[in-house]
Order: C-alpha cells, then structure tokens, then sequence
C-alpha cells in the first residue's frame, strides 16, 4: 500500500519524516465498523484486544488504558507507591517515566545508563537504593531489554518491587521472554509513533490477580461495575466505589485499531529490523559515528534507531542534525536527559553524577525508522551524513 503521509505535517520541504504512522486501509474499515456500535468504550472490543495483547506477551492479565503515562500511574498506585517513597529510574527517558512517579507523590531518583545501549546502569542503581526505596523503574529503551533478570534479582535481594517501562518495546525479548513479564507490571505504548498505534492508548500486563483487579476498577473512576454490567445486570446505577479513582479508559475504537495491528506486529517489527540492518551496514564503517549493537540472545522490536557521533567526526551532533534538516531529513534526540528539567532538579534526587547520560547527550541522533520507509529515503538520510 503506497503510504500517504510521508509529506510529514504537510510540509513539502521534508524529503524524509522522522516517522510515518502506518495506518492501512483495513484499520480504516476496522474502525468505521466500530462506529456502528452502541457501546463505544470500555467495551467488548477493547476485552478481545486485551485478551490478544496478554496472549502475545505471554502475561496473565493486560488491561488497556487511555495511554502509556496512566498505565504507568496505576501500576504504581497498585503497588501501593505513596510520598515519602523511592523510585529509581534511568535519567535518560521520557518525562513521562518520571511524571507517572511525582503523581503518586513518591521521588523519582536519577540513575545512569550503559554507554552501549543507553539502558539503566545496575552499578547505578546500587548506588541509588536506600532506606526509602520501594521499586526500580527499568525502561527497555530504543526496544533494547534491559538485563532485566540482574535486575529483578537485584530488586529481589533488597526486597523491591519492579516496573518495566515498556513504552518502546512491544516484540521486544530477553532471553525469549517477552519484556514486561520479568517485574510485577509491565506498561505498553501505542502513541502515533510506536510500532503499533491507537493514536493514544496503552496497556498494563501483570501475572497478579490482585493488581488487574484494581487497575481495572481504578482505570473506570473506581467503580465495581463497568458499563456493560452496569446496564446488563439490575440497575445501571447500583454500584460502589471503594477507592477514589481515575478517567484511563480505553474505548472501543482505539481498541478496535490496536487489535488489528497487533496481528502484524512480527511483520512491522521485521520491517524495521531490517531497515536498521540497512542502516548498519552503510553506516558502520563512517569515522566517528558508532551504529547500534543489537543483542543476539534477545530481540529487539527496533523502535528507534540512534547513532552516536564522536569528535573523530566532521561536524558535532548539532551541526549535523541541522544539515539533515536543511536538506529535508527529520531526526531527532532520545532524549533530554531528566536532570535537565527544572521539575527534576525540584521533585527529583540526584545522587549519581550521571557521567554517561551527560555525555550520551551530546552525541545521541535518532534517524527516520518507521515501517514502510524505502532504501531510496534511507539512502537520502544516509548520503548525507557521508558528504
């Protein structure tokens, strides 16, 4: 299918998007057919997707929410994270990792990551664990998995609980398990530019009865009844309310178009895959700039592709971010580091000195990846970085 969007926020100066949400006419239907329905949230659908996505990642229990920094929340209210509370995470992440955390009142604390593949450091972590630490917050960035099982057993030997970031990583396994069911939740991403997309949507996966439970009933403002229920057994309007909860619902038509592309999940993330092989293989052998390692033991869902450029380079990371734009090429930086944002250096602790993440920085640049990028793009975006 030709795609359309590749004039990325209509501007006819950009040869190459950063990314291009890959929405085919199927999902167009798909959704038109769900309009037809009454109930149009927090539905029928929405059960068979998550039903899916738990089959996929191999969890117990996925429950879908309204997008990736809600799942984070709840997953962190479910485990009962209060003020007072420690919560390490990597300094290079979204802000939203660190929002989830302030929102339940709890600190975030600022760990370095591995110069490799940006992932949290676990020398950092050690340094970071106190008396007041209650988890460790991992994030699978890029779509490369943590040592997730040195960390569990870290988490595990100081009798913390574990939340994976997930945001990047659906597809993604370590050891040929599926990243997310390592921790006590794992917390998914369907924003417009992850492999799959319900424009905003996420999902929450847990082998714990008790934690779904709760996720469920606190995603739907805290009732003990959803609207189906409700209006099929007695009366709609007899139900209770345990605890104060939130408006994280996901609705059907979201649903309905995250269901149907999770089934060509293992297609999307082969396509990326070898889009980053591409790259790899016209890249790697360019003085000053390092291409990404990928693991052999695990897999990857090749969510980003990020070089690193050193000073044996012609020009700085900045300068060259600036010619790819000039000649029409997006790119980008994953991402400002936390310890940069004012919100941080208030609500957050830094203990570490953060070396590698200060560094990574200045060198860090995300090129276009999305599914159905051509080698004709990539070699656009590639032919410019060798002249």
């Amino acid at each position: 299918m030709k795609n359309k969007n590749k004039d990325a926020f209509k501007n006819k100066s950009i040869k190459v998007p950063f990314f291009s949400p890959q929405i085919t006419n199927d999902d167009r239907k798909i959704i038109q057919n769900t309009l037809k329905n009454t109930l149009l949230t927090d539905g029928p659908i929405l059960r068979k997707f998550e039903l899916s996505f738990s089959n996929f990642t191999g969890a117990k229990y996925a429950i879908g929410v309204s997008n990736a920094t809600s799942a984070l929340h709840l997953s962190l209210k479910s485990l009962g994270i209060k003020t007072g509370d420690e919560v390490i995470i990597p300094n290079m992440t979204f802000i939203a990792t660190s929002s989830a955390i302030m929102l339940t009142g709890a600190t975030p604390v600022l760990a370095d990551v591995n110069e490799n593949d940006f992932n949290i450091s676990i020398n950092s972590i050690k340094k970071n664990i106190t008396s007041k630490t209650k988890a460790i917050l991992p994030v699978h960035f890029a779509g490369q998995p943590c040592d997730i099982k040195k960390i569990k057993k870290l988490a595990s030997s100081n009798n913390l609980l574990l939340i994976e970031d997930c945001a990047h990583a659906l597809g993604t396994k370590f050891e040929n398990k599926h990243v997310g069911t390592f921790g006590n939740v794992g917390c998914f991403s369907f924003y417009p530019t992850k492999n799959i997309t319900t424009i905003e949507g996420g999902m929450i996966i847990t082998n714990s009865k008790k934690i779904a439970e709760y996720v469920i009933s606190a995603r739907n403002h805290g009732l003990t009844k959803s609207l189906s229920k409700r209006f099929s057994q007695g009366k709609p309007w007899d139900y209770d309310v345990i605890e104060a909860g939130y408006n994280y619902r996901l609705d059907e038509i979201r649903s309905a178009l995250g269901m149907n592309q999770l089934k060509r999940i293992k297609k999307i993330n082969l396509d990326r895959k070898n889009a980053c092989e591409y790259y790899n293989s016209k890249l790697k052998n360019i003085e000053g700039i390092i291409t990404p390692d990928y693991p052999t033991k695990s897999l990857s869902s090749y969510h980003l592709y990020i070089i690193k450029i050193t000073n044996n380079f012609k020009t700085s990371r900045n300068q060259l971010f600036k010619k790819l734009l000039d000649d029409g090429i997006r790119t980008s930086v994953h991402y400002k580091p936390l310890h940069e944002f004012t919100i941080l250096k208030t609500k957050g602790k830094i203990k570490d000195k953060l070396k590698i993440s200060k560094k990574l920085y200045g060198e860090m640049l995300s090129l276009p990846l999305y599914q159905n990028i051509t080698k004709k793009e990539q070699d656009i975006v590639i032919d410019c970085i060798k002249n």
